[in-house]
């Protein structure tokens, strides 16, 4: 594996040739309209897989958006690494808060890809495929790889389980490879052993059956809008911990010596102020910030939208007002039970002169990874070696739903090996990729296969 450096420096225009044919694909799973675009991305990596040195691959009928499968055998009696990933993207809009013309038309500004899904996950997932490229082509392959690449991920991967049901046979392997997860710094790597599971819930407050004139009607019917604001606000109590009642109930406690481990990571909070524009930081009382991303569970709202927003002013009492609001959770929350929680208590809290919905859009379990398997121990040392130091354990506050399921119906454990960071903007206007830890993840990976198999 020493050449490694090598072989990327002689690729390294290709692969981001390669990888911008990618992004430049609008695989955006929230929207129905783009489903073409799905068919598109699936297609260019089954190409891909081909070129990289699979033996073959395909793209695979789902209930949803396709599956692509690939795989390379090289000897069934040796270990089988399976590769996931998801190509699949979040949604660009706000497209004006974009420093580039076009989101999907990525640039390389200050040594950074500024493009949608330049990190989430295309670029890590590319990265990964430019690993078994350089493995196969230079005959250093020491284990079977398949791929397992989802267009669902960024809507809660509602097909994978049945396709992972359906074809667990064809989905045999030892251990589960993925980077959709980030690391400290690029100075400082890291290896993400736990992710907060998830629940996300879509209100809908109504009032009159028509939009009101706020001057003839105001102060006299309820108000959607406020009603919605004001729901919203008694979810969380003076110390930022959510009142749902039973919310807490299998929340896992942390002991002092572990939470004294977990903030052992370094971790700089003017710094952390600095980089996103704030002045102090706010979350639930007697926790630090690693914390309250990594062990504790949390409620926000990430959208609400209601009456009129257009240009100038139109005096109005909406009709209906609505939010989406997501729960992060941790291990031993269960979604469904959480979710139910949710909907029982919003709806008990619903003043009289409105009615509330409340929908169940998507979730998924928290993970715990072992740090003493064979295969963190492998991820462990791949680090060492492309980083010159030991990486971190860290627990991530994103969730990743599939990966509990993986264990649930596979029977495998993942690794999480990612190479993102905090400032990479997944999710938000100006997502970008670092250069040097898109080839240092293509550095990094085919140490991870030799550990493995040693």
């Amino acid at each position: 594996m020493k050449d490694i450096k090598n072989y990327i420096e002689a690729n390294k225009d290709r692969f981001l040739s390669e990888l911008f044919d990618f992004i430049r694909i609008p695989s955006v799973s929230a929207k129905p309209e783009n489903k073409a675009d799905m068919i598109r991305a699936a297609e260019y990596l089954k190409q891909q897989l081909l070129l990289c040195g699979a033996d073959k691959a395909e793209v695979m009928p789902a209930q949803g958006n396709p599956i692509v499968y690939a795989e390379k055998i090289i000897d069934p009696s040796k270990p089988t690494v399976m590769v996931y990933g998801h190509y699949d993207v979040q949604p660009a809009e706000p497209l004006e808060l974009w420093t580039i013309p076009d989101p999907f038309d990525p640039q390389v500004v200050d040594g950074k890809i500024i493009a949608r899904g330049a990190d989430d996950d295309k670029g890590q997932l590319f990265m990964q495929a430019k690993a078994f490229e350089y493995m196969v082509k230079t005959n250093q392959l020491p284990c079977n790889v398949k791929f397992m690449l989802e267009g669902e991920e960024e809507v809660g991967s509602p097909s994978l389980g049945p396709f992972c049901k359906e074809h667990k046979e064809l989905l045999k392997c030892d251990i589960i490879l993925v980077s959709d997860t980030g690391m400290i710094a690029q100075d400082i790597p890291s290896i993400t052993c736990g992710l907060r599971g998830l629940s996300y819930m879509e209100v809908e407050v109504t009032g009159p059956d028509h939009d009101l004139h706020s001057g003839i009607f105001g102060g006299a019917v309820a108000n959607p809008a406020n009603v919605l604001c004001e729901m919203i606000a008694s979810l969380k109590d003076e110390m930022n911990r959510v009142t749902i009642p039973g919310f807490y109930d299998d929340v896992l406690v942390l002991s002092a010596e572990e939470r004294a481990e977990m903030n052992r990571a370094p971790f700089d909070l003017e710094k952390y102020k600095k980089s996103l524009g704030i002045d102090d930081i706010v979350g639930e009382e007697g926790y630090t910030s690693l914390e309250r991303t990594g062990i504790r569970p949390t409620l926000d709202v990430n959208g609400m939208w209601s009456g009129y927003t257009g240009e100038g002013a139109k005096t109005i009492i909406p009709s209906k007002a609505y939010a989406k609001i997501s729960m992060r959770l941790v291990p031993h929350q269960n979604s469904k039970k959480i979710s139910k929680l949710f909907e029982d208590h919003f709806l008990s809290i619903a003043p009289k002169g409105v009615t509330v919905k409340v929908k169940d859009l998507h979730g998924g379990e928290g993970y715990v990874s072992p740090t003493n398997t064979k295969a963190y121990l492998a991820a462990s040392k791949a680090y060492e070696t492309a980083f010159g130091k030991k990486p971190i354990p860290t627990r991530s506050g994103g969730s990743i739903p599939i990966i509990a399921l993986f264990e649930e119906v596979l029977g495998v454990k993942s690794i999480l090996m990612g190479f993102g960071l905090e400032s990479d903007a997944i999710h938000s206007p100006n997502e970008n990729y670092p250069l040097f830890n898109f080839y240092k993840g293509i550095e990094t990976i085919p140490w991870f296969y030799k550990f493995y198999t040693e």
